[in-house]
């Protein structure tokens, strides 16, 4: 049984959401039962965040074997069933719904507290078919960076679930700023706050600001979550407001 299901998206490409969903996930797995789920078809992003490449789930026809990463943590990936993790899947959209219907009703999850899913940018077949089929699905958390393109397709992500009356539950803004290597500060040279408007606009609540921190850069080319490694950053004390908030 999963208590609840909470998908994270973004309007556009790039503004860091597999980040956002994975380490979203790793905190909450150091106290629940947590299933991480990645519906990027094309570019799933996951198994290199956790460091699991060359990892492959188990399974039949019938149903599929999540990857166990420690005690809480289970993952379920397309990038986790490829032979060749280089190759392009090559699927219109009546292939990537049955295939993500089959990672949500087939997947032996067991008793979950959270699922995260970490979907594709955009408002596509593979958001629309794992809205039909998520069980307990609760809402989702829309993440944007800043500027203004990623803000606008950032309404567009929050305009979608209200046409479909699913429940926004707040909104991200990263790369916020960055923190400083030297003294540990955020500064703000570029833009910050436009996904603190966009929210106040769209009457969506404002989950904080996740500033660019190297130290995320690093741990994803470590592939270990970020949250594990870091907790003195500035930008793990902000991921721990966001899912405080959350």
């Amino acid at each position: 049984m999963i208590k609840s299901t909470v998908l994270v998206l973004s309007g556009k490409g790039g503004v860091g959401k597999s980040t956002v969903a994975a380490n979203f996930a790793a905190m909450l797995a150091k106290s629940k039962k947590v299933g991480l789920l990645d519906i990027d078809i094309h570019g799933p992003s996951i198994p290199a965040l956790f460091g699991i490449e060359d990892k492959s789930l188990l399974g039949d026809e019938h149903s599929l074997i999540p990857y166990d990463y420690g005690d809480n943590l289970k993952i379920v990936s397309m990038g986790l069933l490829l032979q060749d993790k280089n190759s392009p899947v090559i699927w219109r959209g009546p292939m990537k719904s049955g295939f993500i219907a089959k990672f949500m009703k087939e997947t032996q999850w067991g008793d979950l507290d959270y699922l995260v899913v970490d979907c594709p940018p955009g408002t596509g077949d593979e958001l629309l078919s794992v809205i039909g089929d998520a069980e307990n699905l609760k809402g989702v958390v829309v993440v944007t960076t800043p500027q203004k393109l990623a803000v606008l397709d950032a309404c567009k992500a929050i305009r979608f679930c209200r046409e479909i009356k699913l429940p926004v539950l707040g909104l991200v803004e990263n790369m916020s700023g960055f923190v400083c290597e030297k003294c540990n500060a955020v500064n703000k040279p570029f833009l910050s706050g436009g996904g603190e408007k966009l929210a106040k606009d769209e009457n969506v609540r404002f989950l904080g600001n996740i500033p660019l921190d190297s130290k995320i850069l690093e741990s994803a080319e470590q592939g270990k979550p970020f949250v594990e490694l870091y907790p003195d950053s500035p930008a793990f004390a902000a991921f721990t407001e966001v899912m405080g908030k959350l």
